[in-house]
């Protein structure tokens, strides 16, 4: 026993560290579709993903992995705003961004307005382990991906494999009603991870808001805005009207009122998103550094999943 201690401690893990995982997911805060047949299909894509994360790191996967993973699954379902299925901007194309993190050491990478691009998170997966860079956009982000033509993960689509006929209505619908929904973000994916080695690893991907000025970049690729994960207090994603987020710092803000105040995630996220002074609407779903799962919105309502080691398995797309 004194030896099987020693060894854990040496690799710098703990047994507690070595039994628990947790995974949360979101798909988007707004109001939710009236259409059963929608919600049917939004649960079952959100178990199918939920699922894969929770068999991953069951089988010691990291967390960086299993993001990826489950964001890409997100990502090529046309029931959310990311990848197939993102809405479309004002000029009528498809502009998309994702992010992701690595909570060990911060380690981030984001794209920005791509456009040709199947899986807009694992090309962000690339900018963090390939490049100096944090953050690439617009065409330099495509032409990066041009680098990945042997990359089966990093798949070239036209633009028009985002399009869905729901989104296009979508369009139509803002245009002529000239003024924004609340509704539009409904869709961005996200996904934090703790896995069996006490890492933590956050994810985001969207395709913005219906009818976005041309160029719009929302908070969903901005480290610290959209998406946060650091060991020492927690992983987070966060989805709803990006300009609110990105000017509240609100992804760094959950992780910085737990370190600086001493308080729980879940009473972090709480406090955030009630603010009357700031005003952030959405929703927002973390892990904290020993497990707790988060999800918290002040939307209609908000499609979430989570799953932990101690047998919590839930889906919701409803209130």
């Amino acid at each position: 026993m004194l030896l099987l201690g020693s060894l854990i401690a040496l690799s710098g893990l703990t047994i507690a560290e070595e039994q628990h995982f947790a995974i949360v997911i979101h798909g988007g805060a707004g109001r939710i579709s009236s259409d059963p047949d929608r919600r049917k299909e939004r649960k079952r894509v959100l178990k199918h993903a939920l699922t894969t994360g929770q068999q991953m790191l069951q089988n010691r996967r990291s967390s960086l992995d299993t993001v990826e993973a489950v964001v890409r699954i997100l990502e090529d379902s046309p029931m959310f705003n990311a990848g197939k299925g993102a809405v479309f901007n004002a000029a009528g194309t498809h502009e998309l961004d994702a992010t992701i993190m690595d909570g060990r050491d911060r380690s981030t990478g984001a794209v920005g307005g791509v456009t040709t691009v199947r899986n807009p998170v694992s090309l962000a997966r690339r900018v963090m382990a390939d490049t100096r860079h944090v953050l690439l956009v617009s065409a330099g982000a495509d032409q990066f991906a041009q680098n990945y033509s042997d990359d089966a993960m990093i798949e070239r689509v036209p633009n028009s494999y985002f399009s869905t006929d729901y989104r296009r209505a979508s369009l139509l619908r803002i245009q002529q009603q000239e003024k924004q929904r609340e509704a539009d973000s409904m869709g961005t994916v996200g996904c934090v991870a703790l896995d069996l080695r006490g890492n933590l690893a956050a994810a985001t991907s969207t395709g913005g808001l219906t009818n976005k000025k041309f160029g719009r970049i929302g908070d969903s690729p901005i480290a610290g805005a959209g998406t946060y994960a650091d060991n020492k207090t927690c992983g987070v994603s966060c989805t709803g009207i990006g300009e609110d987020f990105i000017r509240n710092a609100v992804a760094y803000d959950v992780a910085a009122r737990m370190a600086y105040k001493g308080i729980s995630a879940k009473d972090a996220v709480d406090h955030i998103l009630s603010g009357e002074q700031h005003q952030v609407r959405g929703g927002i779903i973390a892990i904290s550094h020993d497990g707790q799962i988060v999800m918290g919105f002040n939307t209609p309502g908000m499609s979430r999943a989570a799953a932990d080691s101690q047998g919590r398995f839930e889906v919701h797309v409803a209130e």
